[in-house]
């Protein structure tokens, strides 16, 4: 696997062998897969925030005609496995979030099923709830790792010395708000239980790890559940994992085995049940030489978790790595709340993270008069300050330099408020974004000759990232072969087992398998197989990652407008400069980056989903009241990438890309405003009031 594959496919520009499928209205989705005379579920939900159930009446839901069955805690199955108190459904009266599924009406209709949960009458014994968050809670605690497994905190030296003798310091504040994925295909699952078996057509970025998880809480052998998702219209992490939903339908199907039972979360309920990006409040220092060295960095964090299921977003680790410093301190705090559970959302961790540490380094270079890229360059480690491990490949600087020509930073006045054209305020900003390089264990592919084509199988996801066409590209290389000589199979449980398409992992892992069996099919049946000649490989994680630190970079450009009498904030143009490795599809690359950007463009002025303490839910939980980026929003965007070589990351040498064009973005834009305005938004999103005070 040391060995880098001869490009021939790989590095293509190929259009998306789905899209014609997926543009023409013929590829199924979970919701969507043919089944024959389905049923319908819709789920009860508390409302109240905290409490126990006392009464729960569904007399009138079953004399609805077409009403099949009303699931509650008194008549649901018990679960074979209640550990994941988020997916342990309707097996007590207790209520610890507005919103969360206590019952589920099966009907004929989604319509009817719809009706029947209406009628349905809950009577509660209401406790009082506590859904705000607050750095100066005297209950905040210190997880024992956060996410996956990283340590919680990190001190090396003594940072409040550095800042006590340090020449200019920063010390600052900054919020990030509740995000939530909004996916255009929302949270879905098809269910058939019959026979003892279980089939999910499910909307998943992982099959095996919906199989997994589903048959222990079900009590039932891995082999006989089996799930399928050839086709997932977003999933922005909310679906890297199973959630209620997936659950609740297996159970409605368990409730009338024989017949199929189609979920599917409304707009409403994706703001209750399907995870978010936790808010975070972080207060960050930063120690500095006149000449912008720095001396200290400290990155304390605090952020909401649930009281019946702990996530701790890793917010402050990228700062453990991404500048030089003899001094470092992060930490992490979790308030417990009576809220749903937060989850992944697109770079957790790194996206709300180096808003914090991004906007703080612009402070700090206003403060000492340096150009902000000049500091980062400074500031740029020789090897990872963490580890103390040699980078495997670490071009920052590079895409600092190459966004600053073509950006046209050299005729920026860095006077704040220096730029008017008419009414319009006009600034422009910078930030660096990085994302780890994740080889995810235990991923197998099978390469096949089969009727004078190659077949490559491995049950991984396509989010919409392009993995039916890129994992061919790869395939088709690693055989020596035209890329039209073979076929990919994916998203179903049938095929081997794959980690789940979240990391920004998936090319890095599935594309390692594809190729360890590709070179195993050559080496046994050279260039001339026989038809039905098979070879199945498996890859665990990358060994050279105990040797390297592993990392894609990039630097964002922004060019803010701040109409001087309204607020209103334009963003005319972005720029994107990229290291992420070999990209194995520069068209379907282009696609991802811009949607990473936007996403974050959209965090930085639009996003944030606005917590009502009295009830304890969302209010703004539709797409018309939580406002996302649109097209109108959005001006020129310019990405570009540097031909990076790395061959420690894997055979293809590529890095993950779907993640690491959100991190920063919010950054670039909040040093942009601030530019323009010399207004300073450290609590994200930046409205028109924030700028104007």
């Amino acid at each position: 696997m040391s060995e880098t594959l001869d490009h021939a496919a790989v590095g293509q520009g190929l259009a998306r062998r789905d899209g014609v499928k997926k543009v023409t209205g013929t590829a199924p989705y979970a919701y969507e897969h043919p089944v024959e005379n389905p049923a319908f579920c819709h789920p009860v939900q508390a409302t109240v925030s905290r409490g126990r159930i006392t009464g729960f009446d569904d007399a009138a839901a079953l004399a609805l005609d077409g009403v099949l069955a009303v699931l509650n805690p008194g008549n649901a199955e018990r679960l074979a496995d209640t550990e994941d108190a988020e997916l342990a459904l309707l097996q007590d009266h207790e209520v610890a979030f507005r919103g969360q599924i206590i019952g589920a009406v099966v009907a004929e209709s989604s319509e009817i099923a719809r009706h029947g949960a209406e009628l349905v009458a809950v009577t509660y014994d209401q406790a009082p709830h506590d859904v705000v968050l607050s750095d100066r809670r005297d209950d905040l605690y210190k997880p024992e790792v956060v996410n996956p497994a990283f340590p919680t905190d990190s001190d090396d030296g003594d940072v409040e010395k550095a800042l006590a003798e340090a020449e200019y310091t920063i010390r600052q504040t900054y919020t990030t708000a509740m995000y939530h994925q909004n996916p255009l295909e929302p949270h879905t699952t098809t269910a058939l239980s019959a026979d003892g078996s279980l089939t999910l057509w499910d909307s998943t970025q992982g099959v095996h790890p919906v199989r997994r998880t589903v048959a222990a809480v079900l009590g039932m052998e891995p082999e006989t559940v089996h799930v399928i998702c050839p086709y997932l219209g977003g999933g922005f992490g909310s679906k890297g994992a199973p959630k209620a939903g997936t659950v609740l339908a297996a159970m409605a199907a368990r409730a009338v085995p024989g017949r199929a039972v189609r979920l599917a979360l409304t707009r409403q309920q994706m703001f209750d049940v399907a995870g978010y990006r936790t808010p975070t409040i972080q207060h960050v220092a930063l120690a500095a030489n006149r000449d912008g060295t720095l001396t200290g960095i400290a990155h304390d964090v605090v952020e909401q978790t649930a009281k019946i299921k702990e996530f701790a977003e890793q917010t402050a680790v990228s700062t453990r790595s991404m500048y030089a410093a003899p001094n470092r301190r992060t930490s992490h705090r979790l308030a417990a709340l009576d809220v749903a559970v937060p989850s992944w959302m697109r770079a957790p961790g790194e996206a709300p993270g180096m808003f914090g540490t991004e906007v703080a380094l612009d402070e700090l270079a206003q403060q000492l008069g340096i150009d902000p890229i000049e500091l980062r360059v400074i500031n740029d480690p020789a090897s990872d300050p963490d580890s103390g491990k040699p980078f495997s490949s670490r071009n920052l600087v590079a895409c600092l330099r190459e966004g600053a020509e073509r950006f046209g930073w050299a005729d920026r006045d860095p006077a704040p408020r220096s730029r008017q054209e008419g009414r319009w305020l006009v600034g422009s900003g910078v930030a660096s974004s990085v994302y780890p390089v994740y080889r995810m264990p235990e991923s197998t592919a099978t390469v096949r000759f089969e009727s004078g084509r190659y077949v490559a199988e491995i049950g991984s996801a396509d989010l919409g990232t392009g993995t039916w066409t890129t994992l061919a590209q790869i395939a088709a290389d690693a055989l020596g072969t035209d890329i039209a000589d073979v076929e990919v199979r994916i998203g179903d449980t049938r095929y081997p087992v794959a980690s789940v398409a979240g990391g920004s992992s998936g090319m890095t892992t599935w594309g390692s398998a594809v190729v360890e069996a590709a070179r195993e099919f050559r080496a046994k049946f050279g260039a001339d197989p026989d038809d039905g000649d098979e070879i199945e490989a498996s890859v665990q994680a990358n060994p050279a990652a105990e040797t390297y630190a592993m990392y894609a970079f990039g630097a964002q450009f922004v060019e803010a407008r701040v109409n001087a009498d309204t607020g209103e904030i334009r963003v005319p143009r972005m720029l994107g400069v990229f290291a992420a490795g070999k990209i194995v599809n520069p068209r379907l690359a282009r696609s991802q980056f811009l949607g990473g950007m936007t996403m974050g463009l959209s965090m930085a002025l639009h996003e944030s989903s606005v917590m009502d303490p009295r009830f304890g839910h969302v209010v703004n939980h539709d797409l018309a009241d939580y406002h996302i980026t649109a097209n109108a929003d959005v001006g020129r965007m310019d990405i570009t990438w540097l031909d990076e070589h790395d061959p420690h990351v894997n055979a293809v040498g590529s890095k993950g890309i779907g993640e690491i064009g959100i991190v920063g973005t919010a950054a670039a834009v909040s040093n942009a405003v601030h530019h323009a305005t010399g207004v300073r938004v450290r609590e994200l999103p930046i409205t028109l009031d924030k700028v104007l005070r």
